[in-house]
């Protein structure tokens, strides 16, 4: 049985290939194709089974993480939508919760998107429920009717029902998406009240229209890649990476794809939490550097902080993601001097997959990252990318010289630039998972990962003084690995305002137990929708809480056992919410707390696959893993160097920098007075010397 794990980046698409058997891995790389991803996805999965020697159709199970939600919102390609709301609240989306980014002068340049679902393809129904669930006004289903029709003629591709209260009843709802799928049976409908049944009107609206204007790509996409899958490997199974670094499946993605828009940053998280367990990191800063973007997270004894809205552009839902933040700088960023200011300025612009930095000889001009990198000999023109892809070294101080000659600097003085600046950049956002989360990074580990992160890693390391900094085996694809090992998932939940103090422990439990069972059924139903048996054993199920100091808005979510419900003890929820708070604002208030709602997380088995370990400890010099002598340039100066081969180095071995390390999907760079240690696990310990 093999099992494949996908990740598309904005440049390369990784792709892991395993034994189940053995754990055996497989890797390969090949170039992103934006026009249609699951081509590369394709001619990855292919490369890597010709490099195992293996047949498509030894493939089992294909886990994925996709952008495809993600693309649909920024670019505007999203399906055109038609909202059914109750009778009233027609301007839902166009009054929000009237909030402009940007300073106290953000409203002079501010210009709002146009709204997910059109104000002329949203109709208004009669009928109420109040908030307790009771029906206010029936459901007139002859105007319904009418207003349906309405819909068909604005030529609407997918509909979202969202009914004022419907989270304390979804009679309503449920009536109308069959009347729906009635008169119009090829649109695809999501109701509020399945993607997410929790209080808040704007919130539920934006989310449930969110997930039908990707819902038909996504659709598309997934069952399109399932019919190749099925021609070319028997009809492996496929699941899709969610947001908060969870696996579904196909039909629970086609169906609520609103939980796939951080898909993508997901997969590398995951992958850095499998390899933190094994390798007894438990606190970890990650750093994820593509070749568009760099994504950092925190996680904190061996788990992902999660928060509950995904933001997307100018676009925030109401749905679970890991606090991943991304920034518009990778190895592709484009370097360039504004004639105003004079001043240089990386990124957010990127080469991207096409034409690429200049060092790839693809057509690329602009001087990026990855050149200013070539140009300072962190990547050696001898390193074949993805196994293949040559790098020129000409190209890339051609490009570059454009800077220094703007600058009137030298060459090397200005790659150092671009590189410094660009490090400073992916600091702030380190800044902003850890010290602005209340967390000091130097009690964290950095764990560099990426086609570039490792490039970047030591200086960042130096930056956040968070050592060590841990470069795990297959750096460039660990995305993959995340995707291959990380755990179906599942979410319920629902509404429930309460004073602590006046909250029954029985009735709550009761509660939690229903949407335990919700959860599970959700986690193991299968593509066809038909719930299969849950085992105990391997399912796991974890219970949370949102709570808030009564009389305010801000909603703080904390784990919770079921057993203290049970017993009605609510002391230590009660004193975790306080700690928390405190953490992340300076204070707490000793008063009344409310819980608002409560959620219930299903988890399939843990993934048995293991990291690969060195046999014994190695004490061999490590110099038979030196490839050849080199140069690079740090801080001004240049540094004799030596170029090893990742491969030949094992547990025990210790690279004393200035080094530069190979691989075939990333390059680590040892910066002189640090060095590099292998573990037990194969992962690069850096830290100063």
């Amino acid at each position: 049985m093999f099992k494949v794990g996908v990740d598309v980046g904005g440049t390369f698409t990784d792709v892991l290939l395993v034994n189940s058997a053995n754990s055996e891995f497989f890797t390969a790389k090949v170039p992103s194709t934006p026009s249609d991803s699951s081509i590369g996805v394709l001619n990855g999965i292919e490369k890597a089974c010709e490099l195992a020697g293996v047949s498509l159709k030894d493939i089992d199970v294909v886990t994925h993480g996709t952008t495809v939600a993600t693309n649909a919102i920024l670019t505007g390609q999203g399906a055109k939508v038609g909202l059914v709301t109750s009778k009233g609240y027609g301007q839902v989306l166009q009054i929000a919760r009237s909030y402009v980014p940007g300073g106290l002068g953000g409203w002079l340049y501010y210009q709002k998107t146009p709204p997910l679902a059109p104000l002329d393809c949203t109709v208004e129904i009669d009928e109420r429920t109040a908030a307790d669930g009771s029906i206010v006004s029936e459901l007139n289903i002859e105007k319904a009717r009418r207003s349906i029709t309405k819909l068909a003629e604005k030529n609407v591709e997918a509909i979202t029902i969202c009914l004022i209260n419907s989270f304390s009843n979804d009679t309503h709802e449920k009536k109308l998406r069959e009347l729906v799928q009635e008169m119009l049976p090829k649109i695809p409908t999501s109701i509020s009240s399945e993607v997410i049944p929790e209080m808040q009107e704007y919130e539920r609206t934006i989310t449930t229209v969110a997930n039908s204007y990707v819902r038909p790509q996504v659709e598309n996409y997934i069952s399109n890649l399932q019919k190749e899958f099925n021609n070319k490997m028997d009809g492996a199974s496929l699941s899709i990476l969610r947001s908060d670094g969870g696996l579904a499946t196909a039909a629970a993605a086609m169906n609520f794809p609103v939980y796939m828009l951080m898909s993508g940053p997901a997969g590398g998280v995951s992958g850095a939490m499998w390899v933190g367990e094994q390798a007894g990191f438990n606190n970890i800063i990650t750093f994820d550097m593509g070749g568009t973007s760099t994504d950092v997270a925190l996680i904190e004894n061996g788990q992902a902080l999660v928060r509950r809205e995904t933001t997307v552009g100018d676009v925030t839902v109401r749905a679970s993601a890991l606090d991943v933040r991304s920034i518009g700088a990778g190895g592709g960023s484009i370097a360039h001097v504004p004639e105003l200011t004079r001043a240089l300025r990386v990124g957010p612009e990127s080469a991207g997959a096409e034409p690429g930095p200049a060092a790839y000889d693809k057509g690329g001009i602009e001087p990026t990252v990855t050149d200013a990198n070539v140009v300072l000999g962190y990547l050696p023109e001898t390193q074949k990318l993805g196994g293949d892809m040559a790098i020129r070294q000409e190209l890339a101080e051609k490009a570059v010289q454009k800077i220094a000659d703007a600058l009137g600097l030298t060459l090397l003085e200005a790659a150092e630039g671009i590189i410094k600046i660009v490090n400073e950049k992916m600091f702030g956002a380190v800044r902003l998972v850890s010290v602005e989360k209340g967390y000091d990074p130097r009690d964290f580990s950095l764990m560099a990962f990426g086609g570039a992160g490792p490039l970047h890693a030591n200086a960042l390391g130096a930056l956040t003084q968070a050592w060590p900094v841990v470069i795990p085996p297959g750096p460039g694809i660990l995305c993959a690995y995340g995707d291959a090992t990380t755990r179906l998932r599942n979410e319920a939940s629902k509404t429930i305002i309460l004073n602590m103090s006046a909250a029954s422990g029985a009735k709550l439990a009761k509660e939690f137990e229903t949407l335990a069972i919700t959860a599970a059924n959700g986690l193991n139903a299968s593509d066809e929708g038909a719930p299969q048996a849950i085992d105990s054993e391997t399912l796991t199920t974890q219970y949370e809480i949102d709570i808030r100091y009564a009389g305010q808005g801000l909603v703080l979510t904390i784990p919770i056992s079921l057993e203290d419900v049970g017993r009605g003890d609510f002391s230590k929820v009660s004193e975790d919410f306080d700690k928390l708070h405190e953490q992340l604002f300076t204070f707490r208030i000793d008063g009344e707390k409310e819980f608002v709602n409560l959620r219930v997380i299903a988890l399939g088995p843990k993934s048995q696959l293991e990291l690969a370990s060195s046999e014994g400890r190695q004490i061999d010099d490590v110099a038979h893993a030196v490839l050849s002598d080199h140069e690079i340039f740090h801080n001004g100066k240049k540094h004799s160097a030596k170029v090893y081969d990742r491969s030949l180095l094992k547990t025990g071995h210790i690279v004393q920098g200035p080094a530069v390390i190979t691989e075939m999907d990333s390059t680590s760079v040892v910066l002189p007075d640090h060095k590099a240690q292998v573990d037990d696990k194969l992962n690069l310990l850096l830290s100063p010397v």
